[in-house]
């Protein structure tokens, strides 16, 4: 993974902040300077939050778990989803249905009601289904596909969420903080970087800005991805040789034993009598 450098956020205008009306008191430590009424975020406590966050997601789905990407922002839906399926982890681009965690049960329940539309349709039974009632069908998967095909892969609550614009996603934050998730997120000059656990100053309404943090971090993600695969197919390259170790040290320690021969005992007396006749005397 190649690391950001000060010139690409430069370039991408990841320092350009709101207007000073507008700023939050709290984000005062990661602001340069005030230019023409438009705050200037300091791009080295950028690199350094980037970085931070970075790791933690890394280590995150190398411990196999799951990171879910918010953004229903006009200008980062596509980015986010683009970055999401790329890592391989569920988004969120379109709305955010309330109780999206903390009733997750119920959208698990969205969800499988959605695969089950899927299935009767693609199925094709024609006789069992009128042409009113596949239209509707079809119709009630576009609607929910829309919003839940992000997340039609996640079986469990995610540890982490990444989000974009967290005025813009407040519902997303308040959940993940009421569950204790992980948090990561993009804040700019106008929110307070204190609700989140790893805070990456940057601006959050320009493209290239989005752009270039989001795929950062997914290149983070499949890194880590890659790091926990190749510790699986080393366990299991060392679960397949103990055996044939094993065997070979046994084999070694028969060889060096010395066999011992002894010779088996001849009867119960020792061996056959003398003569043939009785020794008793005779009366």
């Amino acid at each position: 993974m190649e690391p950001v450098t000060y010139q690409q956020l430069l370039e991408a205008g990841v320092h350009f902040g709101h207007l000073k009306r507008k700023w939050s008191p709290r984000m005062a430590p990661y602001i340069f300077m005030e230019r023409k009424g438009i705050h200037i975020i300091d791009l080295n406590k950028t690199l350094e939050c980037l970085n931070e966050a970075a790791a933690a997601l890394r280590q995150i789905a190398r411990s196999g778990k799951k990171i879910l990407f918010v953004a229903t922002k006009k200008q980062a839906k596509q980015i986010v989803s683009e970055a999401a399926l790329r890592a391989g982890m569920p988004y969120v681009t379109e709305r955010w249905l309330g109780g999206m965690l903390t009733n997750f049960a119920t959208i698990r329940k969205s969800i499988k009601k959605l695969q089950n539309i899927d299935r009767m349709l693609a199925e094709g039974n024609a006789g069992d289904i009128t042409k009113k009632e596949r239209l509707r069908l079809s119709r009630e998967k576009a609607k929910m596909e829309k919003v839940l095909n992000g997340i039609s892969t996640l079986v469990r609550l995610p540890s982490a969420v990444f989000i974009v614009d967290i005025l813009h996603e407040n519902i997303a934050l308040a959940e993940a903080r009421r569950l204790g998730i992980t948090t990561v997120a993009m804040v700019d000059t106008n929110s307070d970087p204190t609700l989140v656990d790893f805070a990456i100053p940057a601006n959050d309404d320009a493209t290239k800005s989005i752009a270039v943090i989001t795929n950062f971090l997914a290149d983070a993600i499949v890194e880590g991805l890659a790091e926990r695969q190749q510790e699986r197919e080393e366990s299991e390259q060392a679960e397949e040789s103990e055996p044939s170790t094993l065997i070979a040290e046994v084999t070694a320690g028969d060889e060096d034993k010395d066999v011992e021969i002894t010779e088996k005992p001849k009867g119960k007396g020792g061996g056959r009598r003398s003569g043939g006749r009785s020794s008793r005397p005779m009366r």
